[in-house]
């Protein structure tokens, strides 16, 4: 992303009348405006994009705890499932292959 410093076009500024100062202040709150939907486009992209990663990484995690408690004895596994929290339960019920996918791209 290009840094770009401006600096204020003084000469135009100091000789200006009222109604140029007006149309030059005008326009720099539209650029500002411009730049703020921007910024809020990509904030926007980049929490969906982060959320995304996030969901791989549980996904990723998940399967592993799986895979550890079907090598484990049956006695740790009851234990181990004793102690599971609310949040250990979330999309227990997510059958692979099958999604609802609604996203933007």
């Amino acid at each position: 992303m290009p840094s770009c410093k401006v600096s204020p076009p003084w000469e135009f500024l100091l000789s200006a009348s009222r109604n140029s100062l007006q149309s030059y202040e005008l326009s720099r709150l539209s650029h500002a405006s411009n730049l703020r939907k921007e910024i809020a486009a990509l904030v926007d992209q980049w929490v969906e994009e982060n959320s995304s990663a996030m969901l791989a990484r549980w996904l990723m995690e998940h399967r592993e705890r799986e895979v550890t408690m079907a090598e484990m004895p049956e006695a740790a596994q009851q234990a181990a499932h004793a102690s599971a929290t609310a949040s250990d339960n979330f999309l227990s019920d997510f059958v692979a292959g099958r999604t609802n996918y609604n996203g933007r791209t």
